[in-house]
């Protein structure tokens, strides 16, 4: 006897229906269901009673990429129902379709993502000449609100009009020809009784053609594994290639995550409302979505009266009739209820006559209304259910450390104590996989934070399950996997400020026991980073952990010391070949004094010996081409890294060359020479020996203040106050207290006595003043222009 057909939408509770009809009319010999066929042999685990939806989560790992899909069930969903009633009616039962980690779903995460979706052309020639929004209301309209007679050809029809002549990808015919090679030894093994096989309604045409083509596509079987058969007559499961990890297990699934508005790419949107048609039926279950909808919206304080609700009935109950329904549709209750309670224009269309998320900004009843109709439901494995093995290993460390502690339960640590510093890591672990349960609400922000503690509270935990069974295509242990995921990252988010939160997640994480993986993923991407802004900020952070780590155990480690050399090697490059506009690159001024700290503090990590560092910074300060700013950096830390030199260019005579281009020009310049060396080159630390080692006394330092102000002296009024800004960052650089000291010098200069904190404080802003001043001598020169400028005789 051939095979039967049923080609289905998945989460569809008319095609589950049809699906166990079918069967109980049938008594097929086999069912054979869409689904990844190395479950075969773990069917009895997946029916052991869990209340759904649950999901199969595979995993795939090799030295080239790493995926991971879900194959999600609900009660309604036309596979699960084919497993439940097959294996109750006695058939043998089996799924035939390849592997999760096969390349056949390269870039798909969901086994039963709509096909028809990849191939709308045909459906939007439907959703035209229907009149209606969008495939969800289509397939309403066509089947989940008709009667189920004659359902099977109506399915037939439809699928064959949605393949037409459609060219499959490469990953729909490998599948294909897959599964074709199991319904044919399916009917080889069943003599005289039928075969059902189910799948999604996209593959269904074709595979009535590969099934009876028989050995025609022989040779693309064998490609696949298909070809060849077991001792038992059944096609060969591929083989997962050497040297990869790959491996499936069942997590508990939700509503939330199978409803298309969050996301979810196959089936059906509103899982709550067609779980209430698959258990009522579709007029009780409009009715019951109505009533859902209102007790929601109640219930969040919106205004629905009486009233409201009588006129969303009778919209929903016109609109059924308008549109020629045999019975109310959801978009028939859901349209009746938003031009009942929706008084307010809206800036799109309903989410409902589109597919996909919702938008940002969507009117809050109409939130409602989705999560009213997506429904709360959740899914629970049966305690017999495998699981992997790091959630035992999470287990075992909570229970361990006092942290498996019910909702409510706070905790602070102090991370200067042992023990509560493994607490810390453990959460930490916990948190970079997404396990939700616990959150910090205070510690440590970034490296060198002088903050030894920390708060963390309960939250919710639920999917907590599902997280920690997912997170187990990491790794065996809670330390492996945060390391995969950390070493992940590392690989995948673009730009250094992401990478600086993944090396201070490493570090929270406790870096002594991550893997070496994380340590040469993180060096080689420090490596490749272009801007030396946020580059500069993994260098500081990575530099003060390395010398100054009093909590994590990471000072002098190798993880550090990696990023240090990496990071620092690369600054040098991308200084010298810096160009850019006028200004002051904040940023890049504290990347050149990362570089500085490195060279000073850190000399042994790097590549690249303190003269070597010394000439490049001179070089750029010499660079006409290269930014004023960082032309005054280099300049200052030349003169920090350098050795004394009798013919070496002070301060002075740079700062008359930069006059020559501006007065911003050398605002920017100066704005550079402080934020690296200021001390050196002004002498206003308070004596003594420089702080970084420069070569300057206290009486160069007063002679540079010296020209600055005969500088300033000689300029017109016009080109002060433009440079005003420029020059009042630079000074930026200096605290108070030294600025108070180059006051003092400039009060001295002058033979002039008085408080040099009171040259400090203005009332108001100096830029305004200066422009006030300056627009007052523009007055009085022209006053005195007409000769009405001066006293009358």
């Amino acid at each position: 006897m051939t095979a039967v057909f049923l080609g289905v939408r998945h989460h569809s509770p008319a095609c589950a229906r049809l699906v166990e009809r079918t069967i109980e009319e049938l008594r097929p010999a086999h069912v054979l269901v869409e689904g990844p066929v190395d479950m075969n042999g773990r069917l009895d685990e997946l029916l052991l009673g869990h209340a759904l939806p649950v999901a199969v989560f595979s995993h795939y790992r090799d030295a080239r990429r790493a995926a991971t899909s879900w194959t999600p069930l609900c009660d309604y969903s036309p596979e699960w129902v084919a497993l439940r009633a097959g294996r109750a009616a006695g058939a043998q039962v089996r799924f035939i379709d390849l592997p999760a980690w096969h390349p056949a779903f390269a870039e798909r995460t969901n086994r039963y993502a709509d096909a028809e979706l990849r191939y709308a052309e045909a459906t939007e020639r439907l959703c035209r000449h229907f009149a209606v929004d969008s495939c969800d209301a289509l397939w309403d309209r066509l089947f989940e609100v008709e009667p189920d007679e004659g359902i099977a050809e109506r399915l037939d029809a439809y699928f064959a009009l949605v393949r037409g002549d459609a060219q499959a990808d490469a990953g729909d015919r490998a599948r294909e020809t897959y599964m074709a090679a199991w319904v044919r030894a399916a009917v080889d093994a069943a003599g005289a009784r039928p075969v059902l096989v189910v799948t999604g309604g996209f593959h269904q045409p074709a595979l009535r053609v590969l099934a009876a083509a028989g050995g025609d596509d022989a040779d693309s079987a064998d490609d696949l594994g298909g070809g060849a058969r077991d001792a038992g007559g059944w096609p060969v499961v591929p083989a997962t290639p050497p040297g990869a990890d790959a491996g499936s297990f069942l997590v508990p699934y939700s509503f939330r995550r199978l409803d298309a508005f969050s996301g979810y790419e196959s089936g059906m949107p509103s899982p709550g409302y067609y779980q209430q048609v698959w258990e009522l039926g579709p007029q009780a279950g409009a009715d019951a979505l109505l009533r859902a909808v209102v007790e929601r919206l109640r219930a969040r304080k919106f205004p629905v009266s009486t009233a409201d609700l009588v006129a969303a009935r009778a919209l929903a109950q016109g609109l059924t009739m308008l549109r020629g329904h045999p019975g109310t549709a959801r978009i028939d209750v859901l349209d009746g209820l938003a031009g009942a309670l929706i008084k307010d224009d809206l800036d799109g269309p309903l989410p409902w006559t589109v597919r996909g998320p919702l938008r940002a900004g969507t009117h809050p009843a109409v939130v409602e209304m989705l999560a009213a109709c997506g429904g709360e439901r959740t899914g629970r494995l049966h305690p017999r259910t495998p699981a992997p093995p790091l959630v035992h290993d999470v287990a075992e460390q909570l229970a361990r450390l006092g942290l498996d502690g019910g909702p409510g339960a706070h905790l602070r640590l102090d991370l200067t104590a042992p023990v509560d510093l493994e607490r810390s890591q453990v959460l930490h672990r916990l948190r970079v996989l997404g396990v939700p349960g616990r959150a910090r609400t205070a510690g440590p922000e970034h490296g060198i934070d002088p903050v030894f503690a920390e708060r963390w509270e309960s939250r919710s935990a639920a999917g907590q399950e599902a997280a920690l069974v997912e997170a187990g295509a990491y790794g065996a242990s809670l330390a492996e996997a945060a390391a995969a995921v950390l070493a992940e990252r590392t690989r995948e988010e673009a730009g250094a400020g992401a990478l600086a939160g993944v090396l201070f997640d490493a570090v929270l994480c406790g870096v002594s026991d991550l893997s070496e993986r994380l340590l040469s993923e993180l060096a080689a991407q420090v490596g490749g980073l272009a801007q030396a802004g946020p580059l500069g900020e993994v260098l500081a952070t990575a530099l003060g952990l390395w010398r100054h780590d009093r909590v994590y155990g990471v000072a002098r480690g190798p993880l550090l010391a990696a990023v240090i050399g990496r990071a620092t090697d690369r600054l040098l490059w991308l200084v010298e070949g810096a160009r850019g506009p006028a200004g002051v690159d904040l940023p890049r001024l504290r990347a050149v004094v990362a570089v500085r700290d490195a060279v000073l503090h850190a000399p042994e990590l790097l590549g690249v010996p303190r003269e070597t560092a010394a000439a490049i910074a001179r070089r750029v300060s010499r660079d006409a081409g290269a930014p004023a700013d960082l032309r005054g950096a280099a300049f200052g830390l030349h003169r920090v890294l350098a050795a004394p030199s009798a013919g070496s260019e002070g301060p002075e005579e740079a700062v008359q060359e930069m006059a020559s281009a501006g007065t911003d020009a050398l605002g920017d310049w100066l704005a550079g020479l402080f934020a690296l060396a200021r001390d050196e080159v002004t002498g206003t630390a308070g004596g003594g020996t420089p702080p970084h080692g420069g070569t300057l006394s206290g009486a160069e330092g007063g002679s540079l203040i010296g020209v600055l102000d005969d500088l300033m002296c000689t300029l017109p009024a016009e080109a002060f106050l433009a440079g005003l800004p420029a020059l009042r960052q630079a000074f930026a650089f200096f605290p108070p207290r030294e600025r108070e000291r180059i006051a003092a010098r400039l009060l001295e200069r002058r033979g002039l006595r008085g408080s040099a904190r009171g040259l400090l404080r203005t009332t108001g802003d100096p830029l305004l003043i200066a422009r006030a001043g300056a627009l007052e001598d523009r007055v009085t020169a022209l006053l005195t222009r007409y000769g009405l400028g001066g006293a009358s005789s």
